[in-house]
């Protein structure tokens, strides 16, 4: 993301430009951006992660801040295999890395609203990614800041529209799938039961195999909410 950068000194340019590099590259990183983008992917798991507990909460579910879940710290969200080590494992074996934190729990017969209460918890997450960019799109157009600063605000644009985009496919346990499960013929919510039941490495299978067909497709959502928020 280096061609961030170059902006003339001029927060409009610079904004303006910026979102032409990220529509044509996509969410692509230099090096040197490995403690930003980390920092970044911490920040944003914890927001994301503490929505989940939180709205859970206010919808009559306590289970997750009895957990010590509620909470925006990002180290209460990490679990050792799935957060740590498999993108480790990934990047080693020179594939793309992927992680995912550990699971926010609630009781589907604590919360308000059935499957619509289950499905606003699992939106809560993406939602406040989507948010998070928006203000980090608003300010960076609207003050004046330094070539380095923009650029890190420009990663956690990027960081969080991923984080957004990723999370709302339909494919269960992922946070899309609540939502669409709300809406869902029975067949198909029992379909969706038995895909969720096989845990993470189901969601890992799915990503090696269909990410190379429907990754046009969430290249074109991400790209267009990018240039949406700083074209």
């Amino acid at each position: 993301m280096n061609d961030y950068v170059s902006c003339g000194g001029s927060v409009f340019r610079c904004w303006r430009q910026s979102a032409k590099v990220l529509y044509n590259k996509g969410m692509i990183f230099e090096p040197g951006d490995i403690f930003v983008v980390a920092v970044a992917i911490l920040l944003s798991m914890g927001f994301h992660e503490a929505m989940h507990a939180f709205t859970a909460h206010w919808l009559g579910d306590s289970t997750a801040k009895e957990q010590g879940r509620l909470t925006l710290n990002p180290l209460k969200h990490i679990d050792v295999v799935t957060t740590v080590l498999l993108p480790v494992i990934l990047i080693l074996l020179g594939l793309p890395p992927i992680f995912a934190a550990k699971p926010v729990p609630f009781n589907p017969a604590l919360v308000k609203y059935d499957e619509f209460g289950a499905a606003l918890i699992g939106i809560a997450g993406p939602l406040t990614n989507l948010f998070l960019a928006i203000i980090a799109a608003l300010f960076l157009r609207g003050v004046n800041l330094s070539e380095t600063l923009a650029h890190v605000y420009l990663i956690f644009i990027a960081v969080n529209v991923g984080f957004f985009v990723f999370n709302m496919i339909p494919f269960p346990p992922l946070d899309g799938s609540r939502l669409l499960y709300a809406f869902a013929p029975e067949p198909v919510q029992r379909i969706m039961y038995q895909i969720e039941s096989m845990g993470f490495m189901t969601v890992l299978l799915f990503l090696m195999l269909l990410i190379p067909v429907i990754s046009p497709v969430i290249d074109y959502v991400y790209r267009h909410i990018i240039i949406l928020l700083l074209g």
